[in-house]
């Protein structure tokens, strides 16, 4: 989908943006949580499933389109958060650099 042909209206899914947050353990090691940066609209468009073979059986890839308004705080390793679901940032980017969308790749998490 080229953005001058994306209609606003189809930012329809609520999604909460979080950003990794690190501690320290209490052990000398550090623990990585997230912590929410905003919630968002957007439009979340299936790319690919691909089964990969890990410890001799299979899991399931999947990666999807992320597509929301232009914000400047968005990087990889952020995430997407939707109920259970969880859409870690691979990429964002603006497709036509206008400033109005961004456009983030990103691989679903935990299926």
């Amino acid at each position: 989908m080229k953005p001058t042909d994306f209609d606003p209206g189809a930012l329809s899914i609520r999604l909460r943006l979080e950003r990794p947050v690190t501690g320290e353990d209490g052990q000398g090691g550090v623990t990585t949580g997230y912590a929410t940066q905003a919630e968002v609209w957007a439009r979340i468009e299936p790319l690919d499933a691909t089964v990969e073979d890990v410890a001799g059986g299979g899991r399931v890839r999947l990666t999807h389109k992320v597509w929301l308004r232009f914000r400047g705080d968005v990087v990889a390793g952020m995430r997407f958060v939707k109920g259970s679901r969880r859409l870690v940032i691979e990429s964002a980017h603006d497709p036509d650099e206008s400033g109005c969308f961004l456009l983030c790749h990103c691989r679903e998490e935990g299926r």
